[in-house]
Formats: structure tokens, sequence, C-alpha cells
């Protein structure tokens, strides 16, 4: 009998044996699919947002504003800028992100735009991870949680603002893997790890501290923290009011935002929109219920399949931007290629793995239906869009534009075409073409795409090339760089 229990134990302990080494051959596995994918991921798009930019497709807006913006910084001017109109202005008077000036020491060791391209497909990338540790804890599943990270990876809205084609670069973008960190360590308890990665993420752009402020909502209610919740709300909703009401009519040149022409419909100002929206509700219908905006929300929620909705509170901390997305009369706002995605993003990829969880179904299956939600729509993507950028290296344009930039002598104040403007932005005064402002040299593309009037644009670069104040100093394959008359090189 004794031998019999012998054996019935060593049987056990082998068969824990085995599962504990199951268990832990599946983590290794999931950590190597993760960690493996999420590097090979960003090296990808790293290197796909550097071949856009030395084949010239990378624009002054925004990349050009930013490395201004971290230009002037790093060389005294706190987030000066040179605005569309030629106006030479600290950056808080349009957007309120002094995440910026924290680049700075990175643009001392590398002192190029194509920094900022390689920093946001790093930063957007390890996203995933917070997205898998979150998964695999409520999901309880290795699988779960790898299969929503490689949907994260997917997703359309992430992979432009790991490389946002339409603009280069924008602080918001980095907003998206931070704020999946703050809501990992909220859900953690590690408030003071939270409070890192959600004052960072806040400081990115001026709604992004009341986003990250619901958060405070949902700890409360799923934590039974109030007084917590409410000193995370607390701020969040203090700091953007400061930053919209305060931070940006200060340094605004007009002193109000310089996007308040976006939201006339419903009111335009603050104020304005609050009075709209008790005198006139149909108003924000009807600026909403668009095909264009319709097929905006679908091509960017469709493939979480409103699991978000089974966690309501979590994905509040969306409501922000897409209150500020859907309401703009703007197009690129509801346009998945640009960076208006990244304050929504992260809520609501966290609420869709809270919202798995609560179906208690099978969680593999669950995954699985969302990753392959995400693939079906992997195509739309910055990597496909950009794909004729490898038959743009060799080409003669290109060898004439990057002629063009190099003959422009370092720190003089030069207006240039969109395009160009990219390259040419690590400066005092960098103007936007047809602003000349005080610009002594002038570097044209004819064929520039980003212009919606390309015949005012085309006429603008004839008025200046024929003047007899402007000298011509290289002319090749359309590229033209003119250097004003009496100016010193």
């Amino acid at each position: 009998m004794e031998a019999t229990g012998d054996r019935g134990v060593t049987l056990q302990a082998d068969l824990r044996a085995r599962s504990i080494k199951s268990a832990k051959r599946a983590t290794t596995l999931a950590r190597t699919a993760v960690y493996g994918g999420t590097g090979l991921y960003a090296v990808t798009f790293a290197a796909a947002a550097v071949l856009h930019y030395l084949v010239f497709q990378s624009p002054h807006v925004d990349l050009g504003t930013m490395t201004q913006a971290v230009w002037s910084t790093a060389h005294g001017d706190f987030l000066q800028v040179t605005t569309m109109s030629g106006r030479n202005t600290i950056r808080l008077g349009i957007h309120v992100d002094p995440f910026l000036a924290l680049v700075v020491p990175l643009w001392w060791l590398w002192s190029s735009p194509l920094m900022f391209g390689v920093v946001q497909a790093l930063a957007v990338s390890t996203g995933a991870l917070p997205v898998y540790w979150l998964a695999r804890k409520h999901m309880h599943t290795e699988r779960a949680g790898v299969q929503f990270a490689f949907a994260y990876l997917l997703l359309p809205a992430t992979q432009f603002s790991a490389f946002t084609i339409a603009s280069g670069f924008h602080s918001v973008s980095i907003a998206v893997p931070l704020i999946l960190f703050a809501i990992w360590f909220l859900d953690e308890d590690r408030l003071a790890l939270f409070a890192v990665f959600a004052l960072l993420a806040a400081s990115t752009k001026e709604e992004i501290p009341i986003a990250v402020g619901c958060l405070g909502i949902w700890y409360a209610a799923r934590k039974g923290k109030r007084v917590v919740g409410a000193v995370i709300f607390g701020l969040g909703l203090t700091l953007s009011l400061i930053n919209i009401l305060v931070v940006i009519p200060h340094f605004s040149p007009s002193g109000i935002s310089p996007f308040v022409g976006r939201y006339e419909q419903v009111g335009g100002t603050p104020g304005g929109i609050a009075h709209k929206a008790v005198t006139d509700p149909m108003a924000f219908v009807h600026a909403i219920a668009t095909p264009h905006k319709l097929v905006y929300v679908l091509l960017l929620l469709g493939p979480l399949l409103a699991l978000w909705l089974l966690e309501p509170l979590l994905f509040l901390g969306a409501v922000p931007d897409l209150a500020i997305n859907l309401l703009s009369s703007k197009p690129e706002q509801t346009t998945i290629p640009y960076d208006s995605t990244a304050g929504i993003v992260p809520f609501a990829i966290a609420a869709t793995i809270f919202g798995a969880a609560r179906l208690k179904r099978n969680s593999d299956r669950v995954s699985l239906y969302v990753l392959a939600g995400a693939a079906c729509l992997a195509i739309y993507s910055p990597i496909y869009m950009a794909r004729s950028d490898l038959s743009a290296w060799g080409s003669p344009a290109r060898s004439a534009k990057g002629h063009a930039v190099e003959l422009v002598p370092s720190g003089a104040a030069v207006s240039a075409s969109n395009q160009l403007g990219g390259h040419l932005s690590a400066r005092r005064y960098s103007f936007v073409f047809p602003t000349v402002g005080r610009a002594t040299w002038v570097v044209l593309d004819r064929a520039d795409p980003t212009y919606v009037d390309t015949a005012g644009y085309l006429r603008a670069v004839h008025e200046i090339a024929s003047s007899p104040s402007w000298k011509l100093q290289y002319s090749s394959h359309g590229v033209v760089v003119l250097r004003r008359r009496g100016a010193s090189r």
C-alpha cells in the first residue's frame, strides 16, 4: 500500500513539474514572439520613416516645425517656431506640447530631423508591451496576450502613429505608448510609475491631460479608491483647462487658438461651443454625421469589434480626442494617416482588453477575432502608401533636391516649399513658401504635391524666380534655388 501511495505522489509531482515546465515554455515562447515582433516592427517602421525623409517626402508641417522647436530650445529660445504666416513665436500658442523640450538631449546626440522619425517608430512600437501584459493578466493566457499585442501593432491607427506619413512627426504620437504604460501601472496600483508616464503623456498636447485624467474615474470605479481617482481626474481636468483657456491664448498672437475656425459650425471658441450645446444641440449632430467621419470611426474602431463598449469608463479617455476630431471641419483630423488618433488608440485597445475579459469566454478565441479584425485592415498602412519611396531613391529629382538643400548656408534664413522645408528647419527663421519674410534664400520644388492650390503655387514660384530681387543659384529637374541679391552667402 505504501509503495502504491508513493507512486501516486511521485506521479502527481511529475505531472506538476511537467505543467510548470510547459507553462514556462509557453511564457518564453510568448515573450519571444512579442519582444521579437515588436523589435522587427520598430526597425521596419523606423527604416521606412528614414527612407521617406531621405527621398524628400517628409514635410515642413509638422516635421520641420517640431525640428525647429527643438533646435530653438537647444539654442536658448524655448520652443520658438516660424508660423505659416511668417511670424516667429513660442509654439505654446499653437499646441501645448512642452514634451518637445525633453527631446533636446536626443537632439544633442543626433542633430538631424531623422532622429524624430526613428524615435517615434521605436516609441510607438513599445506600446505592444503593456498591451501584452494587460491581456495576459486579465485574459489569463499567454496566447491572448500575444494576439492582442500583434492586433495593436497591426491596427492602421497604430501604424500611422509609428510612421506618420502625412506629417513626418508629431509629439502627440509619443502619447500612445506613454498612456498604455500609464494604464498598466495604474492597474498594478504602482502609482509613482503611473504618475511619471501620465505626466509625460500630458506634456505631448493640450487635451491629453484630461484624457489621462479620465483614468481616475475608471480607477475609482474599478479599484474603489475614490480619493486617488478624484485627484487624478481633477489634476487632468485642471491642466487641460489651463492649457486651453490660459496658455494657448497667452502665447497666441491673436489671443485665441489658431484652430478656432475649424469649429465655427459648433460655436468656435470654448465659450461658444458651450453656448451652442445649449441653444442648438443639433449643430453637433450635423457636424459629426457625415459619411467621411463614419468611415474614419470604422477604420479606427471597427477592428476592435465594439468590445470597448464593455469597459466604457476606460474608453472614456478616448472621448476628448474623438470629440475634437469629429467636431472639426478640417477633414485631415478625421483621416487615419494623420496624428489625430494618438489620444484614442491607447484607451480603445486597453478598454477592448478589459471588455474581452468581461465576456468570460474562450480568451484565445476572442483575442484571435480582434487580431483578425486588425489584420483585415492592416494593408491600410504607411508602409504600403510609401512603397514608391524605393523607386524614388535613385531618381535624378532626388539628387537635385539633395544638392539644392546643401547650397543653403547653415543658419541662413530660408523659405522653402513644404517637402524641402523639412530638411531646412533647424535654424531661427524657416518659412514655408510662398511666405518669404526675411529669408535670404529660397529653395523650391515645382512638383511639390502638398500644395492644394497648385496653380497659385506655381504662379508664386514664377513670380519670385523672375523677380530682379533674387538671383538664380541652381536649377535642375524642377528644383530651384534663389538667393536674395545683396545678401551675404
